[in-house]
């Protein structure tokens, strides 16, 4: 029953009638309260209505059902210029590919659309399609981790013959990313000291020095790319992928996103719903946490997982990390806090250690190499780690650091600032709670706190009417808690999760079991029962 102004009338019977000024009015609003039974929020009882003085209860609003599985549609008339680049592909990945599988480039011209000049500039994305199937499938992966074509290229080495005979698989470097327009601004000392940063750091004096560097990548990256950096950002990335959809001449889009990528994709499913086709988000950063929530999750999720390998390598008897793996990494980051390690090709400081384990613990089959690598460490060789590290700092191949991208990208899609007398309050609390990755997740914080507030947030997904989309959700992830993922599946009108209990950066081409329920999803159009738990 709906509430009145109290200044205008009052409800007897359901009827709103003018509200008494005098003493009797004053003695009846008590009365008139309890009979009315006026709440102060919406009645959750369904709405009364009568018809030829017979009271009926009309049904409760129920919410929009899933729309059904897109068709795959025709393939399309591909007006992109395709060029064989298996070779080159072959040496970026380090790992020779099937000579059966069909790798090819092209390149994507897209409108730049910077804010507040949405007619002028244009960005030009590098592709790779792999695969010889008739149906695009365009898969998205962080701004900050492995450039979207060799992600593409790496992913269709994993999955089954009849996912590559009915789909191909293609990837697009991430504006900014890769080859695609590379934004390589980050001042190299300060690159350094970005990856580099004591990851122990917690007293404002030694946050100010971090924050130098901060302001100095900053300023570097506003001169070298003016107008276009606002435009580096995950609202126009999906954009691109409109464009690329269009280009393809498909009716639905069919796409895949790991981590951060999957925002990509639900920011794609609010702006483009008709076009949705059957899309799966493999680890999706949790859509109703801001910067500062996501980051202590991703520090708690980091440490889980590196539990779940310091068990791993305990469990082996050539466990080079000896019986207590984690205390002999604290003991390493420890030391070299104040000792770095040198190696020909660069310092190899306690902060790259942490980050260079965040990077080694997001694939399950590198375990070995990280334990290796840090048993070297701790014998004093840092150049096994600095080699896992320089994808972020130094690139690899032809392809540009990572770390400007991925600062470009998450403080263009990120609304929140924090002072940074507040973030040396943070990284105390952080470094406590998670002693191994609580300092550089606090440290994240601090790098958007010199730039531009973006001028809209990423919407949420709530676009009704859409398809069932099926959301993994791994149980030690480092970068996309398990509990993310599960509220994300939960915010989605049609989010439908499937669990597995492994480790690593998404489950999608590392785990049997969710990589033969999602090949069934993408060639049958079969949704993963919810709820759905594969092994580890």
């Amino acid at each position: 029953m709906r509430c009145w102004p109290a200044s205008s009338v009052g409800v007897v019977g359901g009827v709103p009638v003018p509200r008494l000024r005098s003493r009797v009015g004053v003695l009846l609003l008590p009365l008139l309260i309890v009979l009315t039974a006026c709440s102060a929020g919406p009645s959750q009882r369904p709405p009364v209505a009568y018809r030829d003085g017979e009271q009926q209860v009309a049904p409760a609003p129920q919410p929009p059902k899933p729309a059904p599985v897109p068709e795959l549609g025709p393939p399309g008339s591909d007006r992109l210029a395709w060029q064989d680049c298996a070779g080159a592909t072959q040496e970026a990945l380090g790992s020779p590919l099937d000579p059966a599988l069909r790798v090819q480039c092209a390149q994507l011209l897209t409108d730049l659309d910077p804010p507040g000049f949405p007619t002028q500039g244009t960005a030009q994305l590098s592709l790779l399609s792999a695969g010889t199937g008739s149906v695009p499938l365009v898969v998205v992966n962080d701004a900050g981790g492995q450039p979207g074509t060799l992600f593409a290229a790496e992913l269709a080495t994993r999955m089954s013959p009849e996912m590559l005979a009915t789909y191909r698989i293609i990837g697009m470097d991430r504006r900014g990313t890769g080859q695609s327009d590379p934004a390589d601004c980050v001042p190299s000392a300060d690159r350094s000291a970005l990856v580099g940063f004591d990851p122990k750091a917690t007293d404002r004096a030694s946050l100010d020095r971090l924050l130098e560097s901060v302001r100095s990548s900053s300023q570097e990256c506003l001169l070298d790319l003016d107008d276009r950096l606002p435009a580096y950002d995950t609202w126009r990335t999906a954009a691109d992928l409109e464009e690329l959809r269009r280009e393809l001449q498909v009716p639905k889009l069919h796409a895949l996103g790991r981590g951060e990528g999957s925002r990509v994709l639900t920011t794609y499913s609010e702006r483009y719903p008709a076009t949705v086709g059957r899309m799966v988000l493999d680890g999706a950063p949790d859509p109703q946490l801001d910067a500062r929530g996501r980051g202590e999750a991703q520090a708690q999720a980091a440490e889980n997982s590196f539990d779940a390998f310091s068990t791993d390598c305990a469990a082996r008897p050539d466990c080079p990390l000896g019986p207590d793996p984690r205390r002999t990494v604290l003991d390493l980051v420890e030391r070299t806090r104040t000792a770095p390690l040198e190696t020909p090709e660069a310092q190899v400081t306690a902060g790259a250690l942490v980050r260079g384990m965040k990077l080694g613990l997001s694939d399950r089959d590198r375990w070995p190499e990280l334990a290796n690598a840090l048993a070297a460490a701790d014998r004093g060789d840092g150049a096994p780690m600095a080699r896992i590290v320089a994808p972020l700092s130094r690139g690899s191949g032809t392809f540009p650091p990572r770390i400007d991208a991925e600062l470009i990208t998450t403080c263009n899609d990120t609304t929140l600032r924090i002072p940074p007398e507040r973030t040396a309050d943070i990284a105390a609390d952080w470094v406590e709670k998670f002693p191994l990755f609580g300092g550089v997740s606090a440290q994240y914080l601090l790098w958007c706190g010199q730039w531009p507030v973006p001028q809209q947030p990423l919407p949420s997904p709530r676009a009704p009417g859409l398809p069932p989309i099926p959301v993994v959700s791994t149980a030690h992830d480092p970068l996309v808690p398990a509990l993310s993922s599960r509220h994300m599946a939960e915010q989605l009108p049609s989010g439908v999760v499937l669990n597995w209990l492994g480790a690593g950066h998404g489950g999608v081409g590392r785990s049997e079991c969710v990589t033969s329920a999602i090949s069934r999803f993408f060639v049958n159009g079969e949704v993963p029962p919810e709820g759905t738990a594969c092994p580890a």
